[in-house]
């Protein structure tokens, strides 16, 4: 069963087990909750800007403050990272803030651009549903990096609004959503915006969303991943028989999809403890090695991650950030 003491062993037994001032500066701020201004934090925070991973986010960031375009690849370059939202989630997994180097700051001015209509990059307009979900996207990511942006502000509200009449009942309407969105996009399409495009946005702002309103979004998108999966066809009511197993990084695709709700143990409870069963002799978890993702793996705290050493690393950190999340959330 997990416990808080339990989680927080594990934590200091990664910190043990990795000498690497990225991985423990993460294990520290985002996992013990060590304040920024702390002595150790403070003392760390040189070694982690000056890594590996630090470094090669900021070398391959552009001009624009991006990493090429904004979420869809381009397959005629061969970039570190796929597009600039791949590279900005990495910035927010490994542990950046915006205080920390110009990496975030220049990013999240990027995403900002697109709100104010000045950046050189273009949103796709290829139906009418393009703009209101590219939208929705960007800032959900100004959000996860910063929230309460004034830029965001109506954006928010629309998709508040939107959520709210589709659950009017308590069930969800897809009627009921596209009346809404209608109204809101001034579309005609019967096919709506992905309501997912916009949890990022809403859940960084959850005071403004109800409990009674954050349980029909976990009762109804939350039990179809546990059914059906996320992404990939990864469902924690089918747990693999072995944690060791080709393809288990897969199912945290689900598991985080199903994490970002509140009350979210009544879907992955099983999984939490299936995580904790788990741990090696170490009291930390390797998944072994993994089938390759289509557009690659982006949860490394090292550069040279062929050695088993940081297979454990990335693997033990993947696990702890989401019983983190589970433990908050529940």
């Amino acid at each position: 069963m997990l416990t808080k003491d339990k989680f927080q062993r594990a934590a200091l037994q990664l910190y043990d087990f990795c000498q690497n001032p990225a991985a423990q500066y993460k294990i520290l701020f985002h996992l013990l909750d060590m304040p920024y201004e702390s002595p150790e934090l403070t003392s760390l925070r040189t070694d982690f800007l000056k890594s590996d991973i630090v470094e090669e986010l900021y070398q391959t960031q552009d001009y624009s403050g991006g990493w090429g375009k904004l979420r869809d690849k381009n397959y005629a370059a061969k970039d570190k990272f796929p597009c600039s939202l791949t590279a900005i989630n990495r910035c927010l997994y490994i542990g950046l803030e915006l205080e920390d180097r110009d990496i975030l700051q220049f990013a999240y001015e990027y995403l900002e651009a697109f709100l104010k209509g000045t950046n050189k990059e273009k949103l796709y307009d290829r139906n009418e549903r393009e703009i209101p979900w590219q939208k929705a996207t960007i800032c959900g990511a100004i959000e996860r990096i910063k929230p309460h942006n004034r830029l965001c502000d109506r954006i928010y509200n629309e998709w508040v609004y939107i959520v709210s009449c589709a659950y009017t009942s308590g069930e969800y309407s897809y009627e009921r959503e596209r009346d809404a969105q209608h109204e809101v996009f001034d579309t005609r399409e019967k096919r709506l915006v992905p309501m997912e495009a916009c949890f990022d946005l809403i859940l960084a702002r959850r005071e403004g969303l109800s409990p009674e309103l954050e349980e029909c979004l976990l009762r109804d998108h939350g039990e179809r991943a546990y059914h059906q999966g996320y992404f990939w066809d990864k469902t924690p009511k089918d747990l693999p028989e072995n944690f060791m197993d080709k393809q288990t990084r897969r199912w945290f695709h689900t598991f985080n999809y199903i994490n970002q709700f509140r009350d979210s143990e009544i879907y992955l409870a099983d999984a939490a403890c299936w995580l904790m069963e788990n741990q090696n002799a170490d009291g930390l978890w390797d998944w072994g090695g993994q089938t390759n993702d289509p557009w690659g793996y982006f949860g490394y705290f090292s550069t040279t991650r062929k050695f088993k050493h940081n297979r454990v690393v990335d693997c033990s950190m993947e696990v702890l950030i989401f019983l983190k999340k589970y433990l908050e959330n529940n």
